[in-house]
């Protein structure tokens, strides 16, 4: 939780602590080595100021010193003994930011951060196969020197003892932990294979630690009180957006705040979506349905025995989860006229409660599913329009062709062109068939013509062989071609009369 009055510097370097960590998760694309630039810039700046400052403040305890010797004379020389260790080791960085940007020429004053992706030059100085290299065991020394430098200084006052610790432990050379959990020296951890920038970056923060450490030596000697509570090392740069999606054009709001994780800065309470721990909501729920969601609570604090309510409020919006690629065949897109085509409708990110299609012959009938049945013309065009959750409304359309139902197919014993005995023929079943036709469509055979050579025409009610259709084929010949024709049907699951059934034949054999 926040906590603390703190100065801007402070914050301003606390802030840039948390970029920088974050900025270490991400790919290493331009914009990233580009912040990792400006990140440095800032580190730099601060450095700048801070050795003003420093200076300013040393000057200050000296002018004490001079005046009321005592404790103040001590504290000067401690602050000296600081200043000194100070600069060895921040020039010593200075020299390992000259090897990082070796090669590397400025471009408009500027150095070219999206083009330093590399590790090459402090890769090669730092290490030798899985060791440290000559220059990387200098840092190392350089670093112990430092801490050393700091110890000698400082001694064992108590008033120093935060930042002696704070010291020890930024500059603490045991082996890491990556993020597998295996072990691995400090410097490999720190800078093996990591862009040139965000190596920079890495030692300018080194920097500000170094010159951190000497104004809080110096404000401790000058009797600033809670230098530790104050320490802006606590901190982490929090950043607040109004919501946690946007769509690609819509304007991205929100705030970056600071926060302090302070063990006596805890809630007694907390109410919504989580829990507490270690003085922090730890935020746990389910996403709800598609669309823009609400989450917020209150925390509760006691404050000189009064309860004193914080509330929170945030906005989320949750999207499809995908399952399926969308695949569509351009010069497919048809529907047919007579049937009730079934159309799916949504829009990524938007519920379907906000999402409206319309077309002539479409009706609703659930979440997202419509039927189609197309009038007269040769294509359809569907129009949708979707409300998003900034207020905005996006539209889209989509053309069908509209294409007649095709002509069923006359069979014989499910055949097209059948062969067989006369008896087998007499026993045969006329059928009509809406063949490469997805759609539920019921053909029943009502009436057909017989054509057996040599013989009249006989005209059959039915699907089947009538008598006088079973005398007529008891006249026919082997090879004889008996012809199917003039199929007559009725049809289920369509709203008019289908094309006229296709013939089929029959060999006599």
């Amino acid at each position: 939780m926040a906590g603390g009055k703190l100065t801007p510097r402070q914050k301003m370097i606390n802030l840039m602590y948390l970029v920088f960590i974050a900025m270490l998760a991400m790919n290493m694309g331009k914009e990233v080595l580009s912040a990792f630039g400006l990140m440095n810039e800032k580190f730099e700046g601060a450095n700048d100021s801070s050795k003003a400052t420093n200076e300013q403040m040393l000057m200050s305890l000296d002018q004490k010193a001079s005046e009321a010797k005592g404790e103040f004379a001590t504290a000067a020389i401690t602050a000296h003994k600081v200043e000194a260790a100070t600069k060895k080791f921040f020039d010593f960085v200075a020299g390992l930011k000259a090897d990082v940007v070796q090669g590397i020429e400025p471009e408009n004053g500027k150095l070219p951060y999206e083009s330093m992706d590399k590790a090459d030059n402090l890769d090669n100085k730092l290490f030798q196969g899985e060791g440290y290299a000559a220059r990387g065991k200098e840092v190392i020394a350089a670093i112990e020197a430092y801490k050393n430098d700091m110890k000698s200084a400082l001694g064992s006052e108590k008033k120093y003892a935060a930042i002696l610790n704070e010291v020890t432990g930024k500059f603490d050379l045991s082996d890491v932990a990556n993020k597998e959990g295996i072990k691995v020296k400090y410097l490999d951890y720190h800078f093996k294979g990591f862009p040139a920038i965000a190596s920079l970056a890495k030692l300018s923060a080194w920097q500000n630690d170094a010159k951190k450490a000497e104004s809080d030596v110096i404000s401790a000697a000058l009797g600033k009180a809670a230098v530790q509570a104050a320490s802006y090392s606590n901190y982490q740069a929090i950043v607040v957006l109004e919501k946690n999606a946007y769509f690609q054009g819509e304007a991205v709001k929100g705030k970056v705040v600071l926060g302090r994780y302070d063990e006596n800065t805890k809630p007694t309470s907390f109410q919504g979506p989580g829990r507490l721990e270690n003085g922090q909501a730890i935020i746990s729920t389910t996403a709800g349905g598609v669309g823009e969601q609400n989450i917020n609570g209150q925390f509760t604090f006691l404050e000189d025995g009064k309860t004193i309510p914080l509330k929170f409020a945030g906005k989320y919006v949750v999207v499809p989860r995908p399952n399926s690629a969308t695949i569509s065949a351009d010069k497919m897109n048809v529907v047919y006229r007579g049937v009730p085509n079934p159309i799916s409708i949504s829009f990524a990110g938007v519920a379907d409660n906000n999402v409206n299609a319309s077309a002539p012959g479409m009706s609703k009938t659930g979440n997202g599913k419509y039927i189609l049945n197309p009038g007269g013309g040769a294509s359809v065009m569907i129009n949708v329009s979707a409300k998003l959750p900034d207020g905005k409304v996006v539209s889209d359309k989509k053309e069908f062709r509209i294409k007649g139902l095709p002509a069923p197919t006359g069979k014989i014993r499910g055949e097209v062109s059948a062969k067989g005995s006369k008896s087998n023929l007499e026993m045969c079943t006329i059928s009509a068939v809406m063949e490469d036709f997805d759609f539920p469509v019921s053909v029943n055979v009502t009436q057909f013509n017989v054509k057996v050579p040599g013989q009249p025409t006989i005209v059959v009610s039915g699907s089947k062989m009538d008598a006088r259709a079973k005398a007529a084929i008891q006249k026919a010949q082997r090879g004889d071609v008996v012809v199917i024709s003039e199929i007559k049907a009725s049809f289920s699951g369509i709203d008019q009369v289908a094309k006229r059934v296709s013939s089929c034949t029959y060999e006599v054999q």
